[in-house]
């Protein structure tokens, strides 16, 4: 036997409230999920900003010191750079 079906309008405007409820919780959870990922995306930026700056005072800081130490000590100079050289070389070759 067919069941029939009785429409209750309390059910039905309690089932709709419901409805709207988690469609504005959705709402505004996915709001605050925006947010944070615009959050986070600044931050990393920044990040990303201050390393770029900290690694160019760092490879500027280096090459000044580099270039004092070749100008003041040549010769201690070419003779690191000939120890490394070799060093190097000797990486590749087999015992």
């Amino acid at each position: 036997m067919p069941e029939s079906r009785t429409s209750n309008p309390d059910f039905n405007r309690a089932f709709g409230d419901a409805k709207k409820q988690a469609a504005n919780v959705a709402g505004e959870v996915q709001g605050a999920a925006e947010d944070i990922y615009g959050q986070a995306r600044d931050s990393a930026a920044q990040v990303a900003d201050a390393t770029t700056t900290a690694a160019r005072k760092t490879a500027g800081s280096f090459e000044r010191a580099l270039r004092n130490t070749v100008e003041t000590q040549p010769y201690t100079a070419v003779a690191i750079a000939l120890g490394i050289g070799w060093l190097l070389g000797r990486m590749h070759r087999p015992l």
